[in-house]
């Protein structure tokens, strides 16, 4: 494992953790029976029939697991 060969101020240290930012979601929009919806790209949907029972998990259209 590396070491620093020498300790580090604690201004450098806290410069250096300033730059970290977070980042904003990023949400796809779709429309599913009238109603627009937000979800999270490239993540499994869980689709429910009218009375809210949760069926299966979705991905791209096809069936990828039971709840």
């Amino acid at each position: 494992m590396a070491v620093p060969k020498r300790k580090q101020s604690r201004s450098n240290t806290r410069a250096r953790r300033s730059q970290w930012k977070a980042e904003n979601i990023q949400l796809v929009k779709s429309v599913e029976n009238g109603q627009t919806v937000y979800r999270l790209p490239h993540r499994a949907n869980v689709v429910t029939d009218s009375a809210g029972t949760e069926l299966f998990l979705e991905y791209k259209g096809r069936k990828v697991a039971d709840v």
